[in-house]
């Protein structure tokens, strides 16, 4: 995935943010903090890598579907991504 290379210190740096709030989450459980900051911190947390997940979800559909080589690379990185779509969805 060339799009990820290029992207690599972006992706990085939003993976350690996702890694900070989900300590984030774990230090309020441990703390006994009251649900409802568990639970914004889960949405925030949630939203964080949703927003990862799209964002090379979009690279990929970029450089591999619609910038694709030939049509057999093509078809082949359109049924990899309809396979991560329905893993993404379940």
């Amino acid at each position: 995935m060339a799009h990820t290379i290029h992207q690599k210190d972006k992706l990085i740096a939003r993976v350690r943010r996702i890694r900070g709030q989900l300590d984030g989450v774990e230090r309020a459980l441990t703390a006994e903090a009251a649900c409802g900051e568990v639970l914004r911190q889960l949405a925030s947390a949630r939203g964080a890598l949703s927003g990862l997940t799209a964002e090379v979800m979009q690279g990929h559909l970029d450089e591999h579907v619609v910038h694709a080589p030939n049509e057999a690379e093509r078809a082949r990185a359109a049924q990899e991504m309809m396979d991560v779509i329905r893993a993404y969805l379940k």
